[in-house]
């Protein structure tokens, strides 16, 4: 069940990021802003050739490989199982779905829109796509330092106890 409800959340997630990706493109010209929570953010549309902090800026196809094998291995951890607690699939799925959501617009555009801009803080603009693969890290990160071990390690059954194959 975790992984049909993950599953449809990052789809879910997937289409809000190109909605608002959209919108924006159509609505805000290319680095203006408009107020979105005024005096914590705002919405500008910045194209970004890069990863974060504009990193490996026009490496395309470099970007879409590290990214696409990034979540093909994660999908292959889902597909196999290995990842079975609920919190690490959904780590996963909200990974997996960021990854897409950046995968097309490198590969429809050639560059990433981002729209979201702190205005309390000097911080990169984002979007919904890199909300989903920070959230997605930090819960996999918690999965596997705390529950990995004791719920889904190999010879681990789903609710902490060893399953009948190690017995």
């Amino acid at each position: 069940m975790a992984y049909v409800c993950s599953a449809l959340l990052a789809g879910a997630l997937l289409g809000l990021d190109q909605w608002v990706k959209r919108w924006v493109s159509l609505h805000i010209p290319l680095g203006e802003a408009r107020p979105f929570l005024p005096g914590l953010m705002e919405l500008r549309t910045v194209h970004n050739y890069g990863a974060a902090w504009s990193s490996f800026s026009g490496m395309r196809w470099m970007l879409l490989t590290v990214t696409g094998a990034i979540v093909l291995a994660i999908l292959f951890l889902l597909a196999r199982r290995i990842v079975r607690h609920p919190l690490g699939v959904l780590g996963c799925c909200l990974i997996v779905s960021g990854g897409l959501g950046n995968i097309l617009d490198r590969f429809r555009l050639g560059y990433v829109v981002d729209m979201f801009s702190l205005q309390f803080m000097d911080f990169p603009v984002f979007n919904v796509a890199d909300i989903c693969i920070n959230i997605g890290c930090v819960l996999g990160l918690i999965y596997y330092l705390f529950l990995y071990e004791t719920r889904d390690k190999k010879g681990g059954g789903g609710d902490g106890t060893p399953d009948s194959s190690s017995r």
